[in-house]
């Protein structure tokens, strides 16, 4: 599945989309690296331009044992012409009833049809032409105009044997979820990692598809491949044959890193959002896609799977992948079955006599007649959660349990999952863990993203050490650094700087992007080198971080390099313009060119496309407003909190924005409703205060400006907006103790003093 590669830069306290420095840049000096990238890249394509995909027949007679390994399995049934060979729903004119909408599964002659909704609410027949997939479910795809295929968001259980809706099943034809929107279009969403030599064939002008494929499923050249020299070298008489590198095939898979099979893999194993398509003959698995983050909607705050991540993600955490260990050594690459069942899989590496013991695991291998999960390493180290409802997914993190983290921030543990210990409270399996493996005080990653993405003040340092701990894995490290954009202090600036020099191009891509939506590079001299990574991924998001500086003194070279940075963005971006996301980010880089109109076209394409999606209604909210439309502005917040009625900076937006309309009840109202969402927003309860106490309620300004200085009782501005209030509510006392704070805190401020002379003064006059 595809992710969003947005990166939306929020300010506090105004409105903005994309703030810039009108600044000089200084020359630069052209690495020589750049040299050897332009050499490699232009060899490439010439190689790649020669290479055929010559099809699976051409493989199985000289590897007949890995074809037969390959057929009948997951990659193998990735997806199908509908047929009554292919097809394992029942079809004999059944139906399923859900929210009172009843779908019926009929067959025309040999054809597969469902009577389903379908859109603008209207009931139709719709034919299904393709099966994706087939244990413990499958799903089928149905033809659309513009060359679209659409998923069925209703599914056929192998299990059980029925029909069944998929968790994000809607029956709303304009939700982005429903069955005939992008949400679940299989060209955009779905086809890259079902087919092989996948060409997705977007046109964003015409809004149109023309996907192509070598292969229907996932077939021997989706791994190796294009065959076509390999072939012509196979075919030759052996005493002619000459020696080739990896015998003509493109990836040496049988000498590969554990680093290299894992990135091979993970360009489908990996949510993430696709930037071009894929290519056996890239580099790096970065040129054609960026792997998510550890985001609060994919992964719980330690790392632990929430969505349906699709392993790299997780295994990249891992101390197995830390060591070095790849997926062929647990799963046969052809069948992709487990090479061996149960704890036996684990101690080909694990010693049986340490860890497959219950001085290990505690548990007895059978309990009340049943088989006890507490003995299996999988079900401990590797719990299972449900996606698409029925479809178990193993955590590939790989962590001992940590019932203590649940216990601190909310997270699950393999003790407390569903099968095991669900019937115990946290603190009975906390005491299970001390009295069997004794007190630990084990630090975890966990503190500190949990802590950052509540923006917590005094996490900042936690968070920095994370980002700079070499020993933790790429993907945490760059989490870290990602959760620096809610820090925009100079502490946040020296490790972001050190981040760009990283050897791993997922921190440079997350350093450069934190840094430009915290503004740090003002004369883009940081970034700019970054325009010359060999990586494409690194390269883009260095482009747009430097086309949104205004008024740069490039040399005619610089600027060719930034125009092919911005032609390569572009690229990029056009290729994701079916998702909102990529419209969204095209909207970003029109926006950095000046050019207002397009902006505006591809900020309502992204809408077009997912009419919820809030990025795309907030910064047009915001542009709307710096352009003086403000009714515009008012329009997408307030879509916003219809949608998504717990938006509370949304209603701080909105709030702002009816106090500068002179609606100043409604304005109340909805920073109220902020500043009850956004408690420890400091920020939110002063302007509160400030719209309060124009409206004369003193008494609930005075409480929201005494807020402020709880949360902030350093903040000059914050104790300088309580004494004054005191001052003009006449409450000269209160007003005098403030003053006296603030000349403690700042000796070298006179308005501490001057207040309280001017308090003790009206103080003696009213007496």
């Amino acid at each position: 599945m595809a992710d969003d590669f947005v990166k939306n830069p929020a300010a506090e306290n105004r409105w903005l989309i994309c703030g810039v420095a009108a600044l000089a840049i200084i020359l630069l000096v052209v690495p020589l690296s750049y040299f050897k990238f332009q050499k490699n890249a232009n060899s490439q394509a010439v190689v790649a331009k020669a290479q055929k995909f010559v099809g699976r027949e051409k493989c199985k007679n000289c590897h007949r044992a890995e074809y037969e390994k390959w057929t009948g399995s997951h990659h193998d049934k990735a997806m199908e012409v509908a047929s009554k060979e292919s097809v394992l729903g029942d079809f004999r004119d059944v139906s399923l009833t859900h929210k009172g909408i009843t779908s019926r599964f009929f067959k025309k002659d040999d054809r597969f049809f469902i009577n389903t909704l379908g859109p603008g609410c209207d009931m139709a027949d719709f034919e299904i032409t393709h099966t994706f997939g087939f244990y413990p479910l499958q799903q089928y795809l149905v033809p659309f105009d513009g060359g679209r295929l659409q998923c069925l968001t209703i599914a056929w259980d192998d299990i059980k044997k029925k029909w069944y809706t998929l968790p994000n099943h809607t029956d709303d034809p304009d939700d982005w979820l429903h069955w005939t929107q992008q949400g679940q279009n299989w060209n955009g969403m779905c086809a890259e990692c079902h087919s092989t030599n996948l060409k997705k064939g977007f046109d964003m002008e015409t809004n149109t598809f023309n996907t192509t494929w070598s292969e229907i499923d996932v077939s021997c050249e989706a791994c190796h491949g294009p065959g076509s020299d390999h072939v012509a070298w196979a075919e030759q008489p052996i005493m002619a044959r000459k020696e080739k590198d990896n015998y003509g095939l493109v990836k040496d898979t049988a000498r590969m890193t554990s680093a290299a099979m894992v990135e091979s893999c993970a360009r489908c194993h990996a949510r993430r959002s696709s930037i071009d398509d894929f290519s056996h003959f890239h580099e790096h698995m970065m040129d054609s896609m960026i792997p998510s983050l550890l985001t609060p909607a994919l992964y719980h705050a330690d790392g632990q799977i929430l969505d349906e991540v699709y392993v790299y993600g997780s295994f990249t955490q891992s101390k197995m992948f830390l060591r070095d260990v790849k997926c062929n050594d647990c799963h046969d690459v052809h069948s992709q079955k487990l090479k061996q069942e149960g704890n036996a899989l684990c101690l080909n590496c694990h010693r049986k006599e340490i860890y497959d013991t219950k001085d290990h695991h505690f548990h007895k291998p059978v309990h009340e007649g049943k088989e006890s999960p507490g003995d299996d390493c999988i079900k401990c180290h590797m719990p299972e959660t449900p996606y698409m409802g029925i479809d178990f997914r193993e955590d590939h993190s790989i962590r001992i349990p940590r019932p203590d983290l649940s216990e601190s921030y909310g997270i699950p543990n393999a003790c407390n999952a569903a099968g095991c210990h669900s019937d115990k409270s946290l603190q009975w399996t906390n005491e299970k863990m001390t009295e069997w493996y004794g007190k630990r005080n084990r630090k975890h990653y966990a503190s500190a993203i949990f802590k950052g993405r509540q923006g917590i003040p005094s996490s900042l340092d936690e968070i920095i050490d994370l980002a700079n701990d070499q020993l933790s894995p790429a993907i945490v490290r760059a989490t870290a650094l990602g959760l620096l954009t809610a820090y925009p202090v100079p502490q946040s600036f020296e490790v972001l700087k050190q981040a760009l020099l990283d050897s791993d191009p997922l921190i440079r891509q997350t350093a450069i992007s934190t840094i430009n939506q915290l503004q740090f590079d003002k004369d883009g001299r940081l970034i700019f080198p970054l325009l010359y990574d060999p990586v494409k991924a690194v390269r883009i998001q260095a482009a747009l971080a430097v086309v949104s500086l205004k008024n740069l003194d490039l040399s005619s070279d610089q600027k060719k390099i930034l125009d092919k940075g911005v032609e390569e963005y572009f690229d990029a971006m056009a290729h994701a313009g079916d998702f909102p996301f990529g419209r969204f980010n095209l909207a970003l880089l029109y926006s950095a060119l000046g050019e207002t109109k397009k902006t505006i076209e591809n900020y309502q394409a992204a809408l077009d496309i997912d009419s919820r999606f809030i990025p795309a209604h907030n910064n047009l909210a915001m542009l709307y407003n710096q352009m003086g439309q403000n009714g515009k502005a008012e329009h997408h917040l307030r879509q916003i909190l219809s949608d998504y009625p717990d938006q509370y900076e949304t209603a701080y937006s909105l709030g702002l924005l009816l106090a500068e309309e002179k609606k100043y009840q409604e304005a109340v109202s909805y920073l109220q409703k902020a500043a009850s969402g956004l408690p420890d927003r400091a920020r939110v309860h002063y302007n509160l205060g400030v719209l309060l106490q124009f409206l004369k309620q003193y008494s609930e300004a005075e409480m929201a400006f005494i807020k402020t200085t709880e949360l902030k009782p350093d903040n000059f501005e914050f104790i300088f907006a309580l004494a004054d209030h005191y001052i003009k509510v006449r409450q000269f006392e209160k007003a005098i103790e403030i003053a006296i704070r603030i000349q403690r805190l700042y000796p070298d401020q006179k308005v501490g003093f001057e207040m309280e002379q001017y308090a003790r003064q009206r103080l003696n006059r009213e007496d």
